[in-house]
C-alpha cells in the first residue's frame, strides 16, 4: 500500500502534464489546418480579377470572413490634406517593403461614401508630403486594390501619436475618426495600382508569405509527451526494482 501511495502523486502529475502536451500538439495540428485554409483562400482571392468596389449601401453587410482580400477597382478622389502615416518595420505581404518606413493612409471619396486607402509605402525621409508632391494626385483617379479590415493593436503596440500624425496600427476607422471623417467604410483598400507619379508612395501587389510552422510545433509537443512517458516509465521501473531489493534484503 505504501508503495502504491508513493506512485500516486507523481503518476497524477505526469498524467496531467502528458495530457497538456498532447492537447498542445493537437491544437497546433488544428492551427495548421486553419492556416492552410486561410492561405488557400487568400491566394484564390488575390488571383481573381478585380471587380467594382461594392456600393456604400452594401458596406454594412460586408465582413472580413467573406470579403477580405477581394480585389476591387474604384474611381477615387483623394483627400490629400488628411493623410496619415502608419509606421511599419516590414511586411509579410510585400516582399519589396523593408522598414523603417510608413504606409500612407489617405481617405478617398468613392461612389456613395468615403473609404480609407493605403496608398503604399514611403521610407524614412519621405514622411513630409512636400517631399513627394507629384504623388499627391488631384481629381478622380482609377485605382485597383485589395479590401482589408482594420488590425487591432497588440499588447506591445505603441500608442498612436495623432499630434505628429503617426500611427502604429492599420486601424482605418480610428484614423478616420481622428481626422473628423465620418462615416467611413468599415474596411480599407490596399492600393496595388497604378503607381503614383514620382514613385511615392510605392504601391505593390500583395504576395503573402505568412509562416506556417504549426507542424513543427505539433511534433515538438508530441515529442515532449513521448519523452515524458518514457522517462516516467523508466522511473517507475527503477522504483519497483529498488522496492524489490529492499524486500529481499529484509
Amino acid at each position: 500500500m505504501k508503495a502504491r501511495a508513493g506512485f500516486l502523486i507523481p503518476g497524477v502529475a505526469a498524467l496531467g502534464a502528458f495530457a497538456v502536451l498532447i492537447a498542445l500538439g493537437t491544437w497546433q495540428i488544428e492551427r495548421k489546418a486553419w492556416k492552410e485554409s486561410l492561405l488557400a483562400t487568400i491566394d484564390e482571392r488575390l488571383a481573381a480579377s478585380p471587380t467594382r468596389l461594392p456600393p456604400a449601401s452594401e458596406w454594412p453587410r460586408l465582413d472580413a470572413a467573406h470579403d477580405e482580400y477581394r480585389r476591387v477597382a474604384a474611381t477615387a478622389e483623394f483627400l490629400n490634406d488628411k493623410e496619415a502615416l502608419v509606421y511599419t518595420s516590414g511586411s509579410s505581404f510585400r516582399a519589396d517593403v523593408s522598414g523603417p518606413g510608413y504606409w500612407v493612409f489617405t481617405p478617398a471619396r468613392v461612389a456613395g461614401g468615403i473609404v480609407m486607402v493605403n496608398r503604399g509605402f514611403v521610407p524614412e525621409g519621405r514622411q513630409d508630403p512636400a517631399s513627394r508632391r507629384e504623388g499627391q494626385i488631384a481629381g478622380p483617379a482609377e485605382i485597383v486594390g485589395v479590401m482589408r479590415w482594420p488590425e487591432k493593436p497588440g499588447l506591445f503596440t505603441p500608442d498612436n501619436d495623432a499630434v505628429r500624425n503617426i500611427w502604429f496600427a492599420r486601424d482605418a476607422a480610428a484614423i478616420a475618426a481622428a481626422k473628423g471623417i465620418v462615416p467611413v467604410a468599415p474596411f480599407y483598400v490596399e492600393q496595388e495600382a497604378p503607381a503614383a507619379p514620382g514613385g511615392w508612395p510605392r504601391v505593390g501587389k500583395l504576395q503573402p508569405s505568412l509562416p506556417n510552422n504549426h507542424l513543427g510545433y505539433a511534433l515538438t509537443w508530441y515529442g515532449l509527451a513521448l519523452v515524458l512517458a518514457i522517462s516516467f516509465g523508466i522511473w517507475v521501473v527503477g522504483r519497483r526494482r529498488r522496492g524489490q531489493d529492499h524486500s529481499f534484503a529484509g
